[in-house]
């Protein structure tokens, strides 16, 4: 076969699936909607299940329904009818994947799922089969075109998009937003951008406090021992005034100022650049590199003169973000 001939293959299944996603699209109507309300309001576990090529794509949508904070797992067809359909609860939601809706291994689950009133949700090409028919909730997958005629492309691609789709629309409806998602996904490079001021902070006494009212000869010897570069003023009601930099001190000396009798007050930087705990530390960062700076004080919105941290540029950089 001639090489090129490879290329045009390949559009048109491409093609064929675009058509397919067309379609679905188009068909959408009040059931998914009442799925993913149901979903939405699940008290426990949405289970999935699908056999073959389906039984791949029902695993591959339980784990974005668990990624997006709809506790979720896949379960083996195969298997349920040998003690796994104990893994099902009143009060989970079934949904099973299947493009003929009469697939043997998915006729016992759908009978313990009617018996049980477990809430089945059916993903199905076929209205004349036994999920359409079992299912309380039938999300409808119109009939499409298999590349070559004869193997599931089409039709998988379309229960993908779907799952996705309920996956999505659930995680809006439950207002799951990107510091739920964090917490998810703590490792990796999409953990580490997530990452706000708060998870990488230092507090409590790794914090370089000192009073306003400190002779700068007693302020240095802190600022060696804690290492950062930096000291946070706070006056007597332990509310912060200012911010030392070795640069400051350094320049302080060039100049032949006897800085050892100098106080704290005399010599800092007033009202500190801050931002608040949620901030995300790709944006604190941000912030560093606009400002020239390379330390923040951290602060809670109700209070930005009672810092509860600091953050260092090399807190930030050590957990690869940028």
């Amino acid at each position: 076969m001639n090489k090129k001939k490879f290329i045009s293959i390949a559009k048109n299944v491409i093609n064929l699936e675009i058509k397919a996603l067309q379609k679905l699209k188009n068909n959408l109507n009040n059931s998914f909607n009442e799925a993913v309300v149901e979903i939405s309001k699940c008290q426990s576990k949405v289970i999935l299940c699908g056999v073959g090529k389906s039984g791949l794509i029902a695993s591959k949508i339980a784990s974005t329904l668990a990624s997006v904070g709809t506790p979720s797992f896949n379960l083996l067809a195969s298997e349920a009818s040998h003690g796994d359909l104990g893994m099902i609860s009143k009060k989970d939601i079934l949904i099973i994947i299947s493009n003929s809706g009469e697939t043997s291994e998915l006729k016992n689950i759908i009978q313990y799922a009617n018996r049980n009133k477990i809430l089945l949700i059916g993903i199905v090409s076929k209205k004349d089969s036994i999920l359409y028919k079992g299912s309380d909730i039938k999300l409808l997958i119109p009939k499409v075109l298999e590349s070559a005629g004869i193997v599931p492309t089409s039709s998988t691609t379309a229960q993908l998009a779907l799952g996705d789709a309920l996956a999505i629309a659930t995680m809006k409806f439950k207002k799951f937003d990107k510091m739920d998602f964090k917490k998810l996904h703590p490792g990796g490079n999409l953990g580490a951008q997530l990452k706000t001021v708060e998870d990488i902070m230092l507090t409590g006494n790794d914090i370089p406090f000192v009073k306003d009212t400190l002779e700068m000869k007693k302020a240095i010897k802190i600022l060696s021992k804690k290492k950062l570069g930096v000291l946070i003023v706070q006056n007597n009601k332990k509310k912060t005034k200012g911010i030392i930099t070795d640069g400051q001190i350094r320049r302080f000396n060039q100049k032949n100022y006897n800085i050892h009798s100098i106080k704290v007050r005399e010599i800092m930087t007033k009202n500190p650049i801050g931002v608040e705990k949620n901030t995300l530390a790709a944006k604190a960062l941000s912030l560093m590199n606009e400002k020239k700076i390379t330390s923040l004080v951290v602060f809670e919105k109700k209070d930005k003169l009672k810092t509860i941290g600091i953050v260092h540029i090399h807190n930030i950089l050590q957990f690869n973000i940028s």
